[in-house]
């Protein structure tokens, strides 16, 4: 089946590394379901995509919420009849606060996100993914740099991306009896609103404030596209795309 065939569902999809990734997604022929808290955004990508021809599917989703979650995945296989790519993209983090000041709803609604969210998701397209004909399809979670390191002061948003890949390998192999591949890419440093404030500076390891480089989405995107091109016999399990730079690797 080739890509003009394809239908993805991208959850954050309104802006940075979700829309970047819907963008390529829909460059290379998928129709592409765009989810998000919002609206405005989301609409404005769909304007973008338009310009493609490629058909595109707005539906606000909130992912903290089963229900809405549900209907996500019920209007994409109304739509379209099938799923072949989930991209689980939606996250928030919580402020820059030593752990013991954190405030418990703060460090609930980062769980609620980018967790249980990414959960509810890959329950959906299971469902939807075993019963289709032809049966199976692909599941890409955004993990983080912070899915190996933390950064200070980031407890939930670490606690959590360290979980996604737990969620991944359990997906990966629950997944295989069903012609479900599942991989995970760990993105360092995209140039999205989020990581805006590298420029200015941000904290590091030995409490220096250090400018940290940040790369293109686009290329956060075309590692995302690729991990979907392949066939569902092959799998990248995990791939690592950073600013070179980065103070990452050995002691920065």
């Amino acid at each position: 089946m080739g890509s003009a065939h394809k239908v993805a569902v991208v959850t954050g999809a309104g802006t940075g590394i979700g829309r970047a990734v819907a963008l390529a997604l829909v460059q290379e022929g998928y129709s592409v379901v765009l989810a998000g808290r919002r609206q405005e955004p989301l609409d404005a990508v769909a304007r973008e995509a338009a310009a493609w021809e490629s058909r595109t599917l707005v539906v606000p989703t909130d992912v903290t919420d089963p229900a809405a979650v549900k209907r996500l995945f019920a209007r994409t296989e109304a739509v379209f009849g099938r799923l072949d790519l989930l991209f689980n993209n939606a996250g928030i983090g919580a402020p820059a606060v030593p752990l013991e000041d954190l405030p418990y709803e703060q460090w609930k609604a980062v769980v609620d996100t980018n967790l249980s969210g990414a959960f509810l998701c890959i329950q959906e397209a299971f469902r939807l993914m075993k019963s289709q004909v032809p049966r199976g399809g692909r599941i890409i979670n955004n993990g983080s740099i912070s899915a190996h390191s933390p950064r200070p002061d980031s407890a939930p948003y670490t606690a959590t991306k360290h979980a996604i890949t737990g969620l991944t390998k359990s997906v990966a192999l629950d997944g295989r009896k069903y012609d479900i591949a599942c991989g995970q890419i760990d993105i360092g440093n995209a140039a999205t609103d989020m990581t805006a404030r590298m420029e200015a500076g941000v904290p590091q390891a030995d409490g220096s404030l250090r400018v940290e480089p940040r790369i293109d989405a686009v290329h956060v995107a075309r590692a995302v596209v690729y991990m979907a091109s392949l066939p569902l016999d092959t799998n990248v399990l995990f791939l690592t795309v950073m600013a070179t730079k980065m103070p990452f690797v050995g002691r920065g």
